[in-house]
């Protein structure tokens, strides 16, 4: 872990985990990383007292990880077409629900093929990068069929993706997307969804990526992004311009 404008970690983690995914940290800083691809499970770091303990049991690995305003951990298993949630408090811990898709990878409404990134907004929907079917699913509490909210096949197409692996959904409902196979990001707004970074073609500038796999948000609206390809993490600056618009620099 760094500090902002730190260049040497100032704290490494060290476990048993082997060949993790996807991690997700919380508010009071503990972190959840996958460690399904032979341990077949979700371990949870507790920052205060870095310690280890698992939370989840899966078959695969998770591809995304997430925890709710309710503390109900999410898992997308990229190769079952699946996502699968328990709650943390539950004490059981083969507690494991379906949240989205039939354990049979396909396009239908009920299906997902490839499933990555994932986000649960605070009324509990769930939206899930559906990696191979070039699309963003939305599945609302307790709806088994999802709604294509990006890509070709949404009601209102305004965006074509290719392999979309991660989401983010801010305060104002606007959806933001690794676009992994464009080498971009993009973002809706009021006139649909626009090119944040990456919007010249693949590369190593600085305004480039390559293969990009996850992103997140600080405090700030700063946005950062792990660029696969170029074995590197890009932070890319909020700026405004001058009618006040959010633009990425």
């Amino acid at each position: 872990m760094w500090q902002e404008e730190n260049i040497n970690p100032t704290n490494i983690i060290t476990g048993s985990f082997i060949n993790p995914y996807s991690l997700f940290v919380t508010l009071n800083g503990d972190i959840y990383i996958d460690d399904g691809e032979q341990n077949g499970r979700v371990q949870k770091w507790i920052a205060e007292t870095n310690t280890f303990v698992t939370v989840m049991r899966v078959s695969l690995s998770c591809w995304g990880l997430f925890v709710d305003i309710n503390d109900t951990l999410y898992c997308s298993i990229q190769y079952r077409g699946q996502v699968v949630k328990r709650s943390l408090n539950d004490a059981v811990m083969t507690s494991n629900r379906v949240a989205a898709g039939t354990d049979f990878p396909g396009s239908t409404s009920n299906q997902l093929s490839g499933p990555r990134g994932i986000f649960v907004d605070v009324n509990l929907d769930l939206y899930v990068a559906d990696f191979n079917n070039n699309r963003v699913q939305l599945f609302q509490l307790g709806e088994s069929n999802g709604i294509t909210v990006a890509g070709n096949t949404s009601l209102n197409p305004t965006i074509t993706l290719r392999g979309p692996s991660g989401i983010v959904l801010d305060t104002e409902k606007y959806l933001f997307i690794v676009d992994q196979h464009n080498h971009r990001i993009v973002g809706s707004g009021l006139n649909g969804f626009r090119c944040l970074v990456g919007c010249y073609g693949y590369g190593s500038q600085s305004n480039q990526l390559f293969r990009p796999a996850s992103f997140s948000f600080d405090p700030y609206g700063n946005m950062f992004v792990t660029d696969t390809e170029n074995h590197r993490i890009q932070k890319f600056l909020l700026m405004k311009d001058s009618f006040g618009k959010l633009k990425k620099s």
